[in-house]
């Protein structure tokens, strides 16, 4: 890591600041070549750390713009290495120009992610606070956000280390009582470390157990509208929007391609899917979208299945609840304002007991409220703190996890079958080393590429 890299940390489009970001050896080197303070003088070298100074950015003789400069010098920056952040007007050209001096008085362009990478290799951070960053970024509800923050500020780190150094005592007292027998006795031993197997594997699946509900905090609930044409599928998803994002017309049809949309209930994430109306059709292009709509309510989380309270059950209506009687499903009874010609008692006896039945009134709004709480309950396991409770996002962290279960298990299997304190010791190391992958220990640069890969640049 000796070269010097730079790179435009803030969005690249029109804005009130963009920020540019240098970080290596020669970091404050290359700035103070093209930075000159207020009496003209280039003295960005003489400058304390952790101070940020008034000046302009000159390519030779000519100015690229007015800036305030940050330096930060090794080792008390975010990747231990001297730092200069340049804080300049937004806008894509200016900002460009101001990178691109850079880069031509030294500095390479940053790779995605290569900031970050930096700080894990330099010590800064570990893999576990590394990969927080990056769910930070995305966060796209508050849920999400301060569980981002839980693992950032090492939350999962401290718990992966103290399992971790549990383990590592166990695997250190049998090494040593075969080397010493006699002097250390390893008598009830395999009582002591069944006990202490129980409480390791119910700390780890209380982890694993959580990737389910971290998930979604993450990525949001893939939530697809059903329903035959003309119920108010386009109405609903306008209604969560916030906005007309679909166009509602009292023409059945109208919508025959898929309309997809991120809405927060409060702090639930959910990626809608309005989709084309699903009935027999001659109609080609209908067709079409009825097939689409089918598509993306197989590979759903959850189908809000929608049925127009003023008309009894079709045919069509009873063909889709066939089609999803197997999904995670509330079926939501519509233009309760206008009619009721069915009610939810009837609909309940058509599907499961963990489906659910909702009375609304997408014009009204009436009943649309209970959404949020009913889809906590179908999805969420428990009530969710995030102050308090960790929750796995990561499917790489989860599988590993896993694999560390499995061994501490093939563990307890030894011990249920008499084998020799030896055959312990290598299932504990194996889980030891696992687990040490979740934090960056012990881990292949290949992977290491990989992982930093996914960020943006600049980060």
């Amino acid at each position: 890591m000796s070269e010097t890299i730079a790179a435009i940390s803030t969005a690249l489009s029109e804005g009130g600041i963009g920020i540019i970001r240098v970080s290596g050896p020669d970091a404050i080197e290359i700035v103070n070549k093209i930075y000159r303070n207020k009496d003209g003088a280039y003295s960005l070298s003489s400058y304390k750390t952790h101070t940020i100074h008034y000046g302009f950015i000159y390519d030779g003789d000519k100015l690229l713009d007015e800036v305030m400069v940050s330096v930060m010098k090794a080792p008390n920056t975010f990747t231990r290495e001297d730092m200069v952040e340049i804080n300049c007007h937004g806008g894509v050209l200016v900002c460009k120009n101001i990178l691109n001096l850079c880069l031509k008085t030294g500095a390479v362009l940053a790779e995605p992610g290569e900031f970050t990478k930096r700080a894990f290799l330099n010590g800064r951070i570990d893999l576990s606070k590394a990969e927080a960053v990056m769910d930070l970024i995305s966060s796209k509800s508050n849920m999400s956000l301060n569980n981002s923050l839980n693992h950032l500020s090492g939350r999962l780190f401290e718990k992966i280390k103290s399992i971790r150094e549990s383990i590592l005592y166990e695997i250190a007292f049998i090494e040593s009582a075969l080397d010493d027998p006699e002097h250390i006795s390893l008598d009830g031993f395999t009582d002591s470390l069944r006990k202490k197997l129980d409480v390791l594997l119910s700390d780890l699946s209380k982890l694993y157990d959580s990737f389910s509900t971290g998930k979604l905090l993450k990525e949001g609930i893939n939530t697809c509208i059903v329903g035959k044409p003309n119920v108010g599928k386009s109405s609903l998803l306008n209604f969560l929007s916030g906005y007309e994002r679909a166009i509602v017309t009292d023409i059945a049809g109208t919508t025959r391609d898929t309309i997809e949309e991120r809405v927060i209930l409060k702090d639930i994430s959910l990626n809608l899917i309005d989709t084309a109306g699903i009935h027999d059709s001659s109609d080609t292009v209908e067709n079409i979208g009825v097939e689409r709509a089918k598509k993306y309510a197989k590979g759903a989380d959850l189908i809000l299945f929608l049925m127009d309270a003023t008309e009894k059950l079709s045919n069509d209506d009873l063909a889709i609840i066939d089609f999803i009687k197997d999904k995670k499903v509330i079926a939501l009874i519509n233009k309760i304002d206008a009619g009721k010609e069915i009610g939810s008692s009837e609909v309940k006896k058509l599907f499961s007991k963990e489906s659910k039945v909702l009375e609304i009134s997408v014009k009204s709004g009436d009943g649309i409220c209970d959404l949020e709480s009913v889809i906590e309950e179908m999805f969420i396991h428990g009530e969710i703190s995030v102050n308090d409770d960790l929750y796995i996002t990561n499917l790489r962290q989860a599988d590993l996890i896993k694999k560390s279960m499995d061994s501490l298990s093939h563990v307890v299997e030894s011990l249920d079958l008499g084998l020799p304190e030896d055959f312990y010791s290598i299932d504990l190391m194996s889980a030891y080393a696992t687990l040490g992958k979740i934090i960056g220990e012990d881990i292949d640069d290949d992977l290491v590429e990989e992982i930093f890969s996914k960020f943006c640049m600049g980060k």
